[in-house]
Parts: structure tokens; sequence; C-alpha cells
């Protein structure tokens, strides 16, 4: 998509009520994203986690050329390459430092204390983190009955 219309797609998101945007979209993170939004939930699981997760996931795609999105697909080549703008793994094993750097940053940052920065480090924060948001999220659409309640004004980034 080009790069003015996702811009325009995400704010026309990140001006409503009640969404999350996943994902670590640098174009618009800063600009678009984060002035909006209220808490930013940060995994940061360790290295081993992320590459392992992300080494399954990829072969998982390439092996039976599973299609990403519009007709793009993971190729078995682009494993081997060196090069982080071909190879997902050698991406994910590049940034995952720089990454660090920058979110850690932004939570001391005066400009993003508005957001709420919700850092978890291990899978298990992971879980227990979303067992207690299901959790709320259900008490909160039973607390009206017979009504479809939402469960807050939350603006999430992730």
């Amino acid at each position: 998509m080009p790069g003015d219309e996702f811009e325009r797609r995400t704010a026309d998101v990140a001006n409503g009520d009640g969404w999350v945007i996943d994902g670590n979209y640098s174009r618009v993170r800063e600009q678009v994203v984060w002035p909006t939004a209220d808490t930013v939930v940060w995994l940061d699981l360790p290295r081993r986690v992320v590459m392992t997760r992300l080494l399954r996931r990829t072969l998982r795609r390439v092996l039976p050329r599973e299609e990403l999105w519009t007709g793009n697909r993971e190729h078995v080549t682009n494993l081997m390459s060196w090069d982080p703008h071909r190879s997902i793994l050698r991406c994910g094993w590049t940034r995952y430092t720089p990454y660090r750097e920058r979110y850690d940053a932004a939570t001391n940052d005066p400009a993003w204390d508005h957001l709420r920065f919700v850092r978890l480090r291990t899978v298990r924060g992971v879980a227990r983190f979303l067992d207690t948001t299901a959790s709320t999220s259900r008490r909160a659409s039973t607390a009206l009955p017979g009504r479809i309640a939402r469960p807050g004004r939350g603006r999430t980034a992730s």
C-alpha cells in the first residue's frame, strides 16, 4: 500500500475509540499512533524466544508456500540470505537490539508521558496479561445484561 494511504488509513483508526494496533510501524508510530494511544504493550521477550518463534513461523509458511498477503510468500532462498531486507530471520536478529533500545528510551521520554507502557519480558507474563485483559473484558461485557458493553475507550498500541 502506498505510504500516504497507509498513513491516512492508520490515522482514521487511531482517531477513533477502542482500537488496538499491532506491529512496529515506524512510519506512523510516533506521528499517528502514539499521540492518540493511552497504552503501549511492549513484548520484550528474550532473543532466544523471539528467534525460535520467528524460525518456526517462517518454516511453517515457507514449506507449504503459504500466501501471506496479496500474493506475497516467503522464499527458502531468503532464509539463507545475510541481507536483512531479504531474510526475516536476519532482520529479526539485527533489529532486536535497536528496537529494545528505542522502546526503552521511549519509556523515559517526556513526550510520551501520557502513555502507560506495559513491558512484558516473559512468556508467562504475556499469558498473565492476556488472561487479566480477557477477564476484564468479560466482566465489562456482562455488566449490562442484554446489552453489549465495551470494555472502555482504550487506545492500545503494541
